[in-house]
């Protein structure tokens, strides 16, 4: 059903912070196992929660807002997921790049534009925010005064791929980059 799918992509975002796509994409399947709903995760205790979870990034913290938030969604939502970006940030464990994608995947809303480290860091190595900004959300609200809004939601996902693999954090791969032409970082390297 609708609703569960959207929950489930609630708890996706949520599982994916810090943690490898694939570690996430086993941690939800574990969970799947055990009946995904707001229903069968309100049933179980925290220590079987955090056995399936594991090995995902901060899982003892993701435990706790997972139960909160899912507590929330049922007494609050009807155990649907909010349909506004100021109501999913409210949620604990929930950031606005969470929010943006939970907007987008799960109700088909292009709310703003989801920004990561791999995004944040990209775009200023770029210099497609006019002035170099300190975290993810500075980047956002620059990079949507000048991006369409029609390619908001295509940006996440063509940065961060590009960003765990070619522009890195440390020692970017600007030799073998396609952009090393365009780019002011790939000069200094």
């Amino acid at each position: 059903p609708a609703q569960v799918m959207r929950y489930q992509v609630l708890l996706s975002l949520m599982l994916s912070s810090q943690t490898k796509d694939q570690v996430t994409s086993a941690a939800m399947l574990r969970l799947r196992q055990h009946g995904l709903t707001v229903d069968s995760v309100l049933q179980m205790d925290d220590a079987t929660l955090g056995q399936i979870i594991y090995p995902v990034g901060f899982w003892r913290n993701k435990v706790k807002y997972i139960k909160q938030t899912t507590a929330i969604l049922k007494q609050k939502y009807g155990g649907d997921i909010p349909r506004t970006v100021e109501e999913l940030v409210q949620l604990p464990g929930v950031g606005p790049k969470m929010a943006h994608l939970a907007m987008n995947i799960a109700w088909d809303s292009v709310s703003g534009i989801a920004v990561d480290t791999h995004v944040h860091r990209i775009a200023n190595r770029l210099k497609w925010v006019k002035k170099e900004t300190r975290n993810p959300e500075q980047t956002r609200v620059a990079l949507e005064d000048w991006l369409p809004r029609d390619l908001w939601s295509e940006i996440n996902w063509l940065l961060v791929g590009f960003g765990q693999q070619t522009c890195l954090p440390v020692n970017p791969r600007c030799a073998q980059c396609l952009n090393q032409d365009i780019c002011p970082a790939a000069k200094r390297h």
